[in-house]
């Protein structure tokens, strides 16, 4: 009998050392984990600003850390089998998710270099987007980006990957297969296509690839449509271009179309600002944790002084409402559509010395007029719904498009 209470008190002190180290090593590890003697650079996903993030390391922590450690090995089952880089991953990740803000997240340095292609919209390849097809068990070409080297060369939606440079690959190798056909911008790429039975070759030249490419087109009464996807790398840069060749093509008003458009680089959103602001309007201002107010003002006159009108809708959110607000409150466009997202805060992406980041709530924003945005959204001055019948905006004909309708008739 003494000895079943014996086995039955260690069992509960092993379970209780457990969610103790457990927590400890989660707080300690995260903390020791930032403070490093060496200096890490920050590039901000919405502002573009390189900031310096310096500290020292906490020596006493340090060594707390490694009785933890001592005791996981002394007392953890399988201490053979631990994988210590997936230890220290979960510790911060769990760490960071305590935050309890969805925007906040910590992302290995295996994931880093696919974290700031998404984020600055660009990557060097031959711009497919791929599926891995379980019928046919091959990687599947979901599409072509328009104007990219896979675009020119042919390659079509529903393609089948066979072959990279002479190596075959199966639906299983969807994880892999995008690192071999990515590469230095300049170089060549083999691919083999299977369409219809048939086998292709292609050989392509890699190139810097914009995955969200802003398109445009003329429409009735001389109005050019530009419709962002998102804010990228660059973006701006495009956009002043794309109005140019709607000017040339005899536009003289304009609609921007911004649904669905989930953000992303703030700086680019506030040039874009800058192009249709007179000088010297506020874009936005911002206020971080030290109640430290920075407010953004148009730097030059404006190069788009045509007639403009936003579209906007429950998607429209971070740098898109941005762009929206800045000229709605300023009285340069109407927004027509639905209510926006409502996404007023802004992030920063840290770079740690290991090459791992931690993308982190910074800043919330304002309006022009003062308006916080966050979880309440930007109102359009003509509420518009898709018809019931509209199963989604990626599939609308123009014929449907009630709220592109409403814009047209306004800017008549």
């Amino acid at each position: 009998m003494e000895e079943k209470k014996n086995r039955i008190y260690r069992t509960i002190m092993i379970v209780v050392l457990t969610i103790f180290v457990t927590f400890m090593l989660t707080s300690f590890w995260m903390y020791s984990y930032l403070k490093e003697d060496n200096q890490t650079l920050t590039l901000s996903e919405n502002t573009g600003l390189l900031k310096e993030l310096t500290s020292s390391s906490n020596t006493s922590i340090d060594k707390y850390i490694n009785k933890i450690k001592k005791t996981i090995d002394d007392y953890y089952l399988w201490n053979n089998d631990i994988n210590e880089e997936d230890l220290k991953n979960s510790a911060i990740k769990g760490y960071v998710a305590g935050l309890g803000d969805e925007y906040t997240e910590y992302i290995p340095a295996s994931k880093m270099k696919d974290y700031t292609e998404n984020i600055t919209g660009s990557f060097v390849g031959v711009g497919i987007y791929m599926v891995a097809d379980e019928e046919s068990d091959r990687v599947l070409v979901y599409y072509p980006i328009p104007g990219s080297p896979a675009e020119k060369a042919g390659i079509k939606s529903g393609d089948l990957i066979i072959s990279v440079d002479d190596v075959e690959y199966t639906a299983k190798d969807f994880d892999r297969i995008a690192s071999f056909i990515k590469g230095k911008a300049g170089t060549k790429v083999k691919l083999i296509i299977e369409r219809e039975g048939q086998r292709i070759p292609y050989e392509l030249i890699r190139e810097k690839i914009t995955t969200n490419p802003i398109t445009a087109k003329m429409l009735e009464g001389n109005i050019g449509y530009l419709k962002v996807p998102s804010f990228d790398e660059d973006t701006a840069k495009s956009f002043k271009e794309k109005v140019q060749e709607l000017q040339n093509q005899g536009a003289q008003k304009l609609i921007i179309d911004l649904r669905n458009n989930g953000g992303g680089i703030v700086d680019e959103a506030v040039d874009i600002a800058d192009m249709l602001l007179e000088k010297g309007k506020t874009i936005i201002s911002t206020v971080n944790n030290k109640d430290k107010k920075t407010v953004t003002y148009s730097k030059n006159d404006p190069t788009i002084t045509m007639p403009v009108i936003v579209l906007v809708n429950e998607n429209s959110a971070s740098a898109s409402e941005i762009l929206a607000c800045s000229l709605q409150d300023n009285e340069r466009a109407k927004l027509v559509g639905t209510k926006t997202y409502g996404k007023g805060i802004i992030q920063t992406l840290l770079s740690l010395t290991d090459g791992s980041g931690l993308k982190i709530t910074t800043e919330q924003y304002y309006t022009p007029k003062e308006t916080s945005i966050h979880k309440e959204g930007i109102k359009p001055d003509e509420e518009v719904k898709l018809p019931d019948t509209v199963k989604s905006i990626y599939s609308l004909e123009e014929s449907e498009d009630t709220q592109l309708k409403k814009a047209i008739e306004m800017l008549k």
